[in-house]
């Protein structure tokens, strides 16, 4: 199942040399894992409520690829690039299967906490 690795940014200018090496780096750390970008840098159009900074979104075929990209020797030896010059949150998350059902999902929900 598709998983995500999502990073809520808020670089501060000017960015830091050390940022533009690890963003010419990273592909080369995603590669072995099947990663690839679907949201770099952008700036959202906020529509609910207050939000400061930019988004990554990096897709991966599953959890284990994402947890291995980031776990990797290649990507842990480019990542203080980013964390060292920039304030942000990166999250890990599981995606969810073809035909997914919300309406279903909300029933067991409400069933589950009603015992």
């Amino acid at each position: 199942m598709t998983a995500y690795a999502l990073a809520h940014l808020r670089p501060q200018p000017p960015l830091h040399e050390d940022v533009f090496v690890y963003i010419e780096r990273i592909q080369a750390t995603l590669d072995p894992f099947g990663g690839r970008f679907l949201v770099h840098g952008s700036n959202p159009d906020v529509i609910e409520g207050p939000l400061e900074g930019s988004y990554v979104l990096i897709e991966f075929p599953d959890m284990d690829k994402a947890r291995g990209w980031y776990e990797s020797d290649a990507y842990q030896a480019i990542l203080p690039m980013r964390t060292d010059h920039i304030d942000g949150t990166a999250v890990l998350l599981q995606g969810v299967p073809p035909n997914y059902d919300a309406a279903a999902t909300g029933k067991a929900m409400r069933a589950a906490q009603n015992g």
